[in-house]
């Protein structure tokens, strides 16, 4: 029997429900199926419209060309569309037609839903938009008012990946873990359920899904030391129907179900007291033939299996591909593509869905490039391991056994006693940005990383609740220059396990891909751009200025005859937040908005924000000892380069530190200890940073500022 996969058939059924009971739904009664004589002929069209999507729409997604119905296109998330009216060869005359401000300023990684020329989307913030999908006019908004403070426990940015429109209602989530209802006409909340425990540190950056009558939805938070779970909810009512556990908590109590008393052989220690991990926080799939809903699991709480399970052991189900019965969440087969991981290569990577040709027979397969550098081939029906190859420079494993696929490690990763250098890092050598499948090319188009991860073990870690809980000592890396990261966009032969081309990048972090029945694979890049490839051959053959760094994934979408392109465009997320000097690269800062595209279109390009004119000019001297300063960058890297970058560079989303004026170094301690600013995001440290260690930060942060006016006036000499 394969090792890292097993098919529990019909024997392990979930419990409906979690071990403590779940909040009540807060229901408000629905519209009328009818508009009302007063209501607008807009709001009747887009109730109309949006209640026609239901089961029997979703599971034919793929015929309703004209339309972007669900979070991929289709269940089998294939990100293809069959449209062709934009194609290889007038893609030169493509032009913006339409952009919508989201008046943000933090990372924007949605995937619109179009439903008959409505198109509704999310920004940061978990805030909800219906806009006009041909004009750009905005129809309504919702704010959920997701707590400030709540930022503080977002590894990745504030950010949101978008919406499930189902049977008349926009079903999104919240940052801070709650699962709304909304009137798809009008944006008013119909029902609103918190699906966490507030008390723990739980986001949810992920898109619902709506898989016969229940909305699907996991959450995020494994950083900072939670359980994960994915549970679903009745779409009509908000009510809980069940809860899978993707990791076992305390051994001592009953167990949830069979599937996690299997799961808790394969630890050691006491994981449940930091949480465990394995949180669902973005992909699924789902094969209507088959019942099976597809869910990608998270890594390890803490990141370092030698804090959380020192006795060794695969640690079920963190980063693993879980298939379960999406009526009951009862387990059916797992595949775990990193056993015991080390290294944060979590399998929360976009799946997609396919039927191959494999060694003469058809198969129905899942397809995942995760963060460990691997793309994995498995039969979708079973659970079989079919194939893997590593798709970017892997040095973290020697290789995989041919049978099982389970990774045979390399000598020189372990980082218990001496720092490592290993690839992939944390970062993955594909992260969340959806890779999209061609089925005229057979080609998967992945956006592919090359960035090296820093590890050694943090002696003097301690679980610190609603704080970062890696057990990797931050202090290891202290700048990222841009020189020792690249990106590509990766065309990948799935069946023959190989690259057929590549389109390098300078940086990482580039937009997610779709492809369409006109030859075109679309991406947007780090560096500001929106462009399109041949999707035969790599050919760039169209680009346009997007006037902010574009991470999200486009969409498609067709109204009475004219094809429409529309990406969100917003810098931001884990690399932009961190990445340092590299982050700064590319040279663009966060504005968030809605960028719609068609053949003719003549909108002048979006602007863009420029980063601060010049060098930091320091307004105070540096008055910190070289004792004090030392303490402070490893405060600075152990509590604040998680936004505001490594080395103290922002990447062009947080305010940039070393350029603070005098007023800033004033109020430094209120608002690194009294919450200050709270209401732009910026936590407060009280109870885990003491005054004096806030000045060390601040010296550290000035002798920077410092430091880089005086390269620059050295340069220009």
């Amino acid at each position: 029997m394969n090792r890292v996969r097993h098919a529990f058939g019909s024997m392990l059924l979930v419990l409906a429900s979690c071990a403590s009971a779940p909040e009540e739904p807060r229901v408000v009664p629905p519209p009328a199926s009818e508009p009302a004589p007063d209501e607008s002929a807009m709001v009747g069209r887009i109730r109309r419209a949006t209640g026609a999507v239901d089961d029997a729409r979703l599971r034919n997604a793929d015929a309703d060309v004209s339309n972007w119905l669900t979070h991929g296109r289709t269940y089998s998330e294939e990100r293809f569309s069959p449209l062709d009216a934009i194609h290889r060869d007038n893609v030169q005359d493509l032009g913006l037609l339409w952009s919508y401000d989201l008046g943000s300023n933090r990372g924007v990684e949605a995937t619109p839903i179009v439903v008959e020329g409505v198109l509704f989307t999310t920004g940061p913030w978990s805030i909800v938009y219906a806009i006009d999908a041909r004009t750009g006019e905005a129809l309504w908004t919702h704010d959920p008012q997701v707590p400030r403070a709540h930022g503080a426990k977002a590894c990745c940015d504030v950010v949101n990946r978008g919406v499930a429109v189902y049977k008349g209602r926009v079903h999104s989530a919240t940052l801070d873990g709650r699962l709304l209802a909304l009137d798809a006409a009008t944006g008013e909340v119909l029902w609103e359920v918190t699906t966490v425990d507030p008390e723990r540190p739980y986001t949810i950056t992920g898109a619902p899904r709506v898989i016969a009558g229940n909305v699907i939805i996991g959450n995020g938070g494994a950083e900072y030391g939670v359980r994960g779970y994915v549970s679903a909810y009745a779409a009509d009512t908000g009510e809980q129907v069940w809860r899978f556990y993707t990791v076992p908590g305390d051994p001592s109590q009953p167990f949830e179900s069979p599937a996690m008393q299997m799961a808790a052989a394969t630890w050691t220690g006491e994981w449940w007291k930091v949480g465990g991990g394995g949180t669902a926080w973005d992909s699924f799939a789902y094969d209507p033939e088959l019942d099976l809903l597809y869910v990608g699991t998270g890594n390890g709480s803490p990141w370092s299996r030698y804090a959380r399970s020192p006795g060794g052991g695969d640690n079920l189900f963190v980063s693993s591909i879980l298939a379960l019965r999406p009526a009951t969440g009862e387990l059916v087969w797992y595949y775990q593509t990193t056993p015991g991981d080390n290294w944060d290569y979590t399998s929360t990577q976009h799946m997609i869905l396919a039927d191959l040709e494999i060694e003469g027979a058809m198969r129905k397969v899942v397809m995942q490039a995760p963060k460990n550098g691997f793309y994995y081939v498995l039969d979708r029906e079973t659970g079989e391991f079919l194939s893997a190859r590593p798709y970017v420079e892997v040095t973290w494993a020697e290789r995989l056994d041919p049978d099982s696929g389970r990774p045979v490690e390399a000598r020189d990763t372990d980082y218990r006693d001496e720092t490592r250098t290993i690839k992939p890092s944390p970062f993955g050598a594909h992260n969340w940005h959806p890779m999209s499948y061609h089925p005229g090319t057979g080609l998967v188009y992945i956006p592919a990383m090359d960035i090296p991860g820093v590890f050694r073990l943090d002696r003097s870690w301690t679980y610190t609740p609603g704080s970062w809980n890696t057990y990797n000592d931050p202090t290891e890396l202290q700048s990222v220059p841009p020189e020792l990261v690249s990106g590509a966009l990766l065309a990948w032969d799935p069946k023959r396990q190989r690259e057929v081309w590549r389109v390098p990048y300078a940086l990482p972090w580039n937009g997610g891909t779709l492809a369409t029945g006109g030859g075109l694979v679309f991406q947007g890049t780090a560096d500001g751009r929106f462009v399109a490839y041949d999707a035969a051959d790599g050919r760039l053959l169209w680009e346009s200025p997007a006037g902010t760094g574009v991470v999200a994934p486009p969409v498609t979408y067709e109204v009475d005859g004219v094809q429409y392109v529309t990406v969100m465009a917003g810098w931001g997320g884990a690399f932009a937040l961190i990445g340092g000097e590299a982050a700064q690269a590319a040279g663009v800062r966060s504005v968030g908005r809605v960028l719609t595209y068609a053949l003719g279109g003549a909108a002048p390009p979006p602007a863009s924000e420029p980063f601060p004119d010049g060098p930091p000019r320091p307004p105070l001297p540096v008055t910190a000892s070289a004792a004090q300063i030392e303490e402070g960058a490893n405060l600075f890297h152990h509590w604040c380069a998680v936004c505001h970058g490594i080395g103290a560079v922002a990447g062009g989303v947080i305010p940039d530190l070393r350029y603070a004026n005098a007023e800033a170094h004033e109020r430094f301690q209120s608002i690194t200890l009294g919450g200050l600013y709270l209401n732009r995001g910026m936590p407060s440290f009280a109870g885990r940073l003491d005054p004096d260690e806030v000045e060390s930060i601040r010296g550290y942060v000035l002798s920077l500022a410092h430091e880089a006016a005086a390269t620059s006036a050295s340069a220009t000499q």
